[in-house]
């Protein structure tokens, strides 16, 4: 893909991100287009359909959140990169929750956006515990599984914008039952 081509699309994704989240199915593709300042021959030609844009638009969310691991990894000391993610994890649920209905939309079309969610999330975790384990800052008998169902947890009950003071402390909580045994 051309470089400007490249831009587009990704202009296209963070929009209709923006867009769903606020309007749900509402939102139209002309207000994409313009939002991303594109013409709407432009978003055809990258998403035919306006399925194949939501859908889209929510993996992208979900392999930025899951990309983020690596990066913070190469960053931060173990420990801290997984904290780190953990606030990111909340971006991406907050994003996702904002886009339920228009991705609703998606899977009555037949489609699954959520076919590889759980693995792509599990592997993230996992490469943010081992070494943060290997260092000894954190258990070595946690599965990932069950950190992303605490990390979950808290995005379910705490997950709103204006809750993020009450799941900082939900996510400090996890921490620490991550550090120690009884």
């Amino acid at each position: 893909m051309r470089a400007d081509a490249q831009r587009n699309r990704e202009k296209l994704l963070k929009c209709a991100v923006r867009l769903f989240s606020e309007r749900g199915p509402e939102a139209t593709l002309d207000a994409v287009a313009k939002a991303a300042g594109v013409g709407i021959g432009t978003l055809y030609r990258h998403f035919p359909t306006r399925e194949a844009l939501i859908e889209a638009a929510y993996r992208n969310e979900l392999a930025q959140v899951c990309a983020a691991a690596a990066d913070l990894l190469a960053e931060l000391p173990p420990e801290r990169a997984l904290r780190t993610w953990m606030d990111r994890f909340l971006d991406y649920w907050t994003t996702k929750h904002g886009m339920s209905d228009a991705l609703n939309a998606v899977i009555a079309s037949g489609a699954d956006p959520y076919e590889q969610s759980r693995d792509s999330l599990v592997s993230a975790v996992q490469l943010l515990l081992a070494p943060a384990a290997e260092s000894g800052a954190l258990r070595t008998d946690v599965p990932a599984e069950d950190v992303l169902l605490g990390i979950a947890g808290v995005a379910l009950v705490a997950g709103a914008t204006d809750q993020r003071d009450a799941a900082s402390r939900l996510l400090d909580l996890l921490m620490d039952g991550l550090r120690y045994r009884p």
